[in-house]
């Protein structure tokens, strides 16, 4: 009789031992979870932010690009233009 109040009390002073390192495996589990997600959602929104970064950097040079083609492209035709009106000019005088 004794053996099995002993095994009884034993038992019962086991149960909730197991229940809160159950609970606290629980809690370590979902903190665990929660340090994931928040690390995943940094990580995404710095690729996020680096690709955009990217696509602006790529956009920015491609417009610097065509300012200077068109810049050069309006010097070259000032150019020919002058030197026409010139030619012109010293036709008439001829």
């Amino acid at each position: 009789m004794k053996k099995i109040i002993l095994i009884a009390l034993a038992a019962s002073l086991a149960l909730p031992a197991c229940s809160q390192k159950a609970r606290d495996e629980s809690a370590q589990a979902g903190d665990t979870i929660a340090a994931d997600a928040n690390a995943t959602m940094a990580t995404a929104a710095n690729s996020t932010e680096a690709a955009a970064d990217k696509a602006f950097g790529s956009a920015e040079a491609t417009l610097d690009n065509a300012g200077d083609a068109i810049g050069n492209a309006a010097g070259k035709a000032k150019d020919k233009t002058g030197r026409a009106l010139k030619d012109a000019g010293n036709a008439i005088e001829d």
